[in-house]
């Protein structure tokens, strides 16, 4: 709710000025609730619809920036060597899964495991069959590892942006000084869930010369370069978990790697920039509730999960369980497999090898606790850089429409007193809201195809 913002004078080197008007004064009483409704900025799409294709659309021109140029980004920078690239987790365990029409798991009918579960799964699933993603047997697939895996998960990505530099230096025939005096390497990445609740990650690799995206790199570094350095870069990185008395995983890249060149005519034998801009930035609003999760929180606030506030007081929020009040991690709707996901998040966060991981408070995330998206410095501009120019052209509008001396002016001085109300709309805020969004959703959807045609 946001006070009333009432004339003042004040006497400056200049004169008397007088900063606020009666009549251009705003107060939320004219509002139809008295309260100033404002963008709540979530990104899932899940949580806000309207805030997630802001962020979305956000997130597609800023990968399309790095693509074709523009806001900023100088057009040369289509020419460079680019390659869209997926990174997948490895196998855990058995899974079902869809195979162009064969059964998910071909075996033996009579072959069974320890916990007396069938091998292999003979059926073929539809897309939309709830088992797709869901472990053959519970019992038999690897929680720990996956939890730790996906808990590694940015620390795999970190490394494999440093390996394939260092590659790209060897099949040239070159020092990584020396290479990275005449080449510099960017790149842009998103995390999309897979069904059985692990993460892979779709990146854009780019050749630049050593300004950035104002100068090609030299002839040598092409686009046979770029593919041919990035499977022995993913095998190359591998990362160890911390000493336990459960054992020690060495983490590594999935087998299934997907490497395909970026190019200017969507006609040839590669992605056109507009669909990978489309493709990433479809993702960039999904979270773990696409692989049977849930989108929030389940640690307590107050403790982060911990339970306790210090070693001598027991966190009274939660009254020492580290959930939030009133839950329970057996009540929560999700699938068995991302329950069991969950649980060992919450256990694993107990002990104390694992402690740095901070897996309570990420349990909901299925231990995933990186970036959805994120970008090397010289990709392209910043989201921040994008919201600003939003915001100031808004801005803008606004003062033109008023009639109000534009934002340098330094005889203008802006004064509000703001106070936090809370979140959402009432009920029927909620139906109107939702008209709009729906009319509004229509609009970009028509516009889209026209400007496919």
């Amino acid at each position: 709710m946001a006070d009333r913002l009432r004339p003042l004078n004040v006497t400056t080197p200049l004169g008397l000025i007088r900063l606020v008007n009666a009549p251009d004064a705003y107060t939320t009483e004219s509002e139809p609730s008295g309260r100033l409704l404002v963008a709540c900025g979530n990104r899932r799409a899940s949580v806000c619809p309207a805030c997630s294709q802001t962020y979305q659309a956000d997130t597609f021109h800023l990968i399309r920036a790095g693509l074709s140029g523009g806001k900023g980004v100088p057009e040369m920078v289509s020419a460079h060597p680019r390659a869209f690239v997926t990174l997948t987790a490895p196998s855990f365990g058995p899974v079902h899964s869809h195979r162009d029409g064969r059964a998910c798991r071909p075996r033996k009918r009579d072959t069974q495991c320890e916990h007396g579960q069938p091998v292999g799964c003979h059926l073929w699933h539809e897309s939309h069959d709830e088992r797709l993603g869901q472990p053959i047997c519970l019992d038999c697939y690897d929680y720990t590892g996956a939890v730790l895996w996906q808990a590694h998960a940015g620390a795999l990505w970190h490394r494999f942006t440093l390996a394939i530099r260092r590659e790209l230096a060897a099949q040239s025939g070159m020092s990584r000084r020396a290479f990275a005096e005449q080449v510099k390497v960017s790149f842009a990445k998103v995390a999309e869930y897979q069904r059985r609740g692990l993460i892979h990650f779709h990146a854009i690799i780019r050749l630049d010369g050593p300004a950035g995206p104002s100068q090609p790199p030299p002839d040598w570094a092409d686009h046979h370069l770029l593919t041919r350095a990035i499977p022995p870069a993913v095998q190359r990185v591998t990362v160890t978990t911390p000493p336990s008395d459960l054992g020690r995983w060495t983490l590594v890249w999935g087998q299934q790697l997907d490497i395909r060149p970026i190019l200017l005519d969507a006609s040839a034998d590669g992605l056109s920039e507009r669909a990978v801009a489309s493709y990433i930035a479809k993702y960039a609003t999904k979270g773990a509730e696409a692989s049977g999760t849930v989108d929030h929180r389940l640690s307590c606030r107050a403790c982060a999960g911990r339970g306790r506030l210090s070693l001598m007081a027991t966190c009274g929020l939660c009254h020492g369980t580290g959930l939030k009040p009133g839950l329970s991690l057996d009540a929560i709707p999700v699938t068995d497999h991302a329950r069991r996901m969950i649980r060992t998040c919450w256990d694993l966060g107990a002990r104390p090898e694992f402690r740095a991981l901070r897996l309570r408070p990420w349990a909901h995330m299925l231990g995933f606790r990186g970036h959805f998206s994120s970008k090397s410095r010289a990709y392209s501009l910043n989201l921040t850089d994008l919201r600003n120019a939003r915001a100031a052209h808004r801005a803008a509008e606004a003062r033109e429409r008023h009639g109000l001396p534009a934002l340098g002016d330094a005889t203008t001085l802006v004064l509000g007193h703001w106070r936090f109300a809370g979140i959402g709309y009432t009920p029927g805020e909620a139906i109107m809201a939702e008209h709009i969004r729906q009319r509004v959703q229509t609009a970009r959807q028509i516009a889209a195809q026209q400007a496919d045609e």
